[in-house]
């Protein structure tokens, strides 16, 4: 897969290229009917993506890449098939959506492809790694009819709600100036990093393959990517503005 670059990817399963035949979602649900959901990436922001979205619905499918989270994941829900291969997911008859909470670099493909086998979507944030990824993704829900939402989850809280109602109100007058920040790149991750030349073992519970997807190849690198530091490289993350930015810039 790594022989596609992403906008090589992008234009041909957008063309219809490699996917099954579109399944048409233009159907409604009774109030109390169930939606068929398969989550893809179920680690980290995954796992909470899926508890969230299991509530009244069923959880059909799950995938990752790291065996031993999708092992944790399954323990919570065995009556969801299992799969390490997000294609072959998608190739599980009965799905009507599906919520993607990959590393960025996959947001785009793995969207891309459930939209054009008619799936409805739920996608982390940030949406996509590029803005032409974003363009293709929003034509292409428009063309379908698809239900789409991008998971930024400080939007959908009262505080959030409550502060914007109060800049709205004029109750601290107005907001002529913002100073946003966040400490994620020194805390949490590091970015601006060179390179490393090393390569450890790839762990038996990681399909390293799988994992880097459409991004150029990489020796894995243990602690320096998976599960969490990928967000520092831009083969795989978009750094500060992609993570936190989504988040404290978009009240402002």
């Amino acid at each position: 897969m790594r022989t596609h670059s992403r906008r090589r990817f992008l234009r041909s399963v957008a063309a219809g290229v490699a996917v099954a035949p579109f399944v048409s979602s233009r159907r409604t649900w009774a109030a109390n009917e169930q939606v068929n959901i398969a989550c893809v990436g179920v680690g980290g922001k995954g796992a909470s993506d899926l508890a969230e979205t299991s509530v009244g619905h069923n959880i059909v499918a799950i995938c990752d890449v790291d065996s031993q989270r999708l092992g944790q994941a399954a323990t919570k829900f065995p009556q969801a098939k299992t799969y390490t291969d997000w294609r072959k997911l998608l190739e599980q008859p009965g799905i009507d959506a599906v919520t993607i909470s990959t590393p960025d670099h996959m947001h785009a493909p793995v969207t891309m492809t459930a939209m054009q086998l008619g799936k409805h979507v739920f996608t982390q944030k940030p949406l996509t790694h590029s803005i032409y990824e974003a363009r293709r993704l929003t034509q292409v829900a428009a063309e379908k009819g698809l239900i789409t939402q991008m998971g930024i989850q400080h939007h959908a809280t009262a505080r959030l709600k409550m502060a914007v109602q109060a800049i709205r109100d004029g109750v601290i007058g107005k907001v002529r100036e913002v100073h946003a920040w966040t400490d994620r790149p020194g805390h949490f991750w590091k970015q601006g990093l060179t390179r490393p030349d090393q390569s450890d073992p790839v762990p038996e519970n990681i399909n390293w393959d799988h994992w880097l997807g459409v991004a150029p190849a990489r020796p894995f690198v243990a602690g320096l990517y998976h599960p969490f530091h990928w967000r520092g490289w831009w083969d795989f993350g978009t750094g500060a503005l992609g993570d936190m930015g989504c988040h404290i810039l978009d009240p402002v």
